[in-house]
Parts: structure tokens; C-alpha cells; sequence
């Protein structure tokens, strides 16, 4: 019975390392992948001053919400956003991001 409770304390403590880990590789590989609406979460997107000015220039109300939808893509977003982030929404926030990204 010991061995088994020592067991899940073990995995449960081993799970708490290795989860920030793996946030961390995921914002590392986010990041150097660039900005896009389907990949970053808001929460990276509003950490760059630039980016953080393309989302608010285009959704103005958004800032509103950076709290309950920072873990979430834009693409995630959208469904309900009862149409303030359509597609072509997206395409144009992406085309921002983009040049952002370019270095333009």
C-alpha cells in the first residue's frame, strides 16, 4: 500500500515539472515561429507592443477580454465572437502580423 501512494505522489510531482517545461518549449516554438492567429495565444500576442497595437487597432473591444481569452488563439476566438472576428477579419489581422513578423 506504501509503494502505491509513494508511487502517485511521485507521478503526481514529476507532472508538475515536466508541465511548465512543456509550456515553456511551446511559447519558445511559438515564438520563433512568428505571429499567426491560428498558433499564438493572445496572451504572447499582447507581450509584443507591436502586435498588441495591430489586435486593438482592428478589435478595438478586445482589451476588454484579455483576461478571459488570453490561453486562446484568435482562431479560437472567433466562433464566439458573434461575428466581430470573421474570416476576413482574420486574414487581415494575419497580413498585419505578417509584416510584423517580416520585420517591416
Amino acid at each position: 500500500m506504501k509503494t502505491i501512494i509513494a508511487a502517485s505522489i511521485l507521478a503526481l510531482t514529476t507532472a508538475g515539472f515536466a508541465a511548465p517545461a512543456l509550456a515553456q518549449s511551446t511559447a519558445t516554438a511559438s515564438a520563433s515561429a512568428g505571429l499567426s492567429v491560428d498558433k499564438t495565444p493572445i496572451s504572447d500576442i499582447i507581450k509584443n507592443e507591436k502586435a498588441k497595437a495591430i489586435l486593438e487597432t482592428a478589435l478595438p473591444p478586445i482589451k476588454d477580454y484579455y483576461d478571459q481569452i488570453g490561453g486562446m488563439t484568435l482562431a479560437q476566438v472567433a466562433p464566439m465572437s458573434q461575428g466581430a472576428i470573421d474570416d476576413a477579419k482574420l486574414k487581415q489581422i494575419q497580413a498585419e502580423f505578417d509584416k510584423l513578423n517580416a520585420g517591416k
